[in-house]
């Protein structure tokens, strides 16, 4: 049965392409039960890598069943044909994502900056307070939905941090993600505390927000992270930033990351709370460290931000108020070892990940321990 009709059995009606990798693609549809369009990712298991269906994908499932956040795309639900194929009905974004609304519109204000922000950082303290980390963060997988509000979608490197005896987070050993957002520790191959990747992440995301250009040139990755180990960060002077949005930049792009910042303290920063007053442009952090920063990288203003991820193929409209719970039967047989059943953003290839010549970042010195079970939260929702 072709998808179509297999879609239609379940009361949907297949509508275009949006986007297909190698062994996955998305297609829009219209629910009939839900009243509204969503998106469909089909997965071919048969065409997917080993370490997908074995490692990454029993995670996402089981993360994707447990995420309920307004700034967090909605999985409606999952199910598979015996021909081994997956469908995945999430939110679709029907106003695509941040990387091409940026590359369309240019720089965001700083007020509607600090709003999507805002959103976006809920949804990462969200996770982190369940201890799940995304290792994945970029524009590209930052949807919008039908009044531009933040979606935080691709849970395909996430993962369920282990604690200690200690009650420390367990380093992570799998080295993933985008260089282009990558933080110094991951591009250099080195363990690595997972949510403090994640906070290096959001700061490259910022600076896009705001500049309308990468803060680094990832062309050379050796050159670049050279730079990012000497904790300069160059603003276009055309921004004209205030004071406050520069200094939170600069102390989330900071390359010890026992000084980076944590996501408590992003969200209390003054320039992510409404109202704030503004620092003066050359004003230091309580670190000592000032958000003025030498004009050495040369950023131009007009910098082309292209795809560093080649395989972004999601999009999302607005959420149904309840998971389906089909979704939670299919993360519990996902729990299983044998078992290898369904993943949300799958069409992740290896010249995307690779890293300072690593041939996939699915490559691991060492697979991590299973997640720890852990209950969730009430949602804890952004503005």
């Amino acid at each position: 049965m072709d998808d179509a009709a297999v879609l239609k059995r379940r009361g949907y009606i297949m509508g275009i392409n949006l986007g297909e990798g190698s062994y996955a693609k998305v297609k829009s549809a219209y629910s009939e039960r839900l009243k509204f369009n969503v998106a469909v990712k089909i997965i071919d298991r048969k065409k997917a890598p080993t370490d997908f269906l074995e490692k990454f994908l029993p995670r996402e499932i089981e993360i994707l069943a447990m995420l309920n956040h307004r700034s967090i795309v909605k999985t409606y639900e999952i199910f598979e044909t015996s021909d081994g194929k997956v469908y995945i009905v999430m939110e679709l974004g029907v106003q695509g994502d941040l990387l091409e609304f940026i590359k369309t519109r240019g720089a965001l204000h700083e007020d509607d900056a600090r709003k999507k922000f805002h959103q976006l950082s809920s949804a990462i303290k969200y996770c982190h307070d369940l201890d799940i980390v995304h290792r994945d963060l970029k524009c590209e997988n930052l949807l919008l939905d039908k009044d531009f509000n933040i979606k935080l979608s691709d849970f395909g490197f996430s993962k369920r941090c282990l604690r200690e005896d200690s009650g420390r987070l367990t380093l992570s050993k799998t080295f993933c993600g985008s260089a282009a957002y990558a933080a110094p520790e991951v591009l250099q191959g080195i363990p690595y505390q997972p949510k403090v990747y994640d906070i290096w992440s959001l700061g490259v995301i910022l600076y896009i927000m705001v500049c309308g250009s990468m803060p680094y040139d990832d062309s050379d990755i050796k050159k670049m992270l050279r730079i990012q180990k000497e904790h300069r960060v160059n603003f276009p002077r055309s921004k004209h930033l205030t004071g406050e949005c520069k200094d939170l930049i600069y102390r989330m792009l900071q390359p010890d990351v026992n000084r980076r910042l944590h996501i408590d303290e992003i969200l209390n920063h003054c320039w992510v709370q409404p109202k704030a007053r503004s620092l003066p442009a050359g004003a230091s952090n309580k670190e000592g460290e000032s958000s003025r920063t030498p004009d050495t990288l040369g950023v131009p203003d007009a910098t082309t931000i292209d795809k560093h991820s080649a395989t972004k193929v999601e999009a999302r409209e607005e959420a149904a108020p309840k998971i389906n719970p089909e979704v939670a039967a299919v993360a519990a047989a996902a729990a299983a070892p044998a078992v290898a059943s369904v993943a949300l953003e799958v069409s992740k290839q290896p010249e995307n990940m690779a890293f300072n010549n690593k041939p996939s970042a699915i490559e691991a010195t060492k697979e991590e321990a299973a997640e720890s079970a852990q209950q969730q939260p009430p949602e804890t929702n952004g503005p």
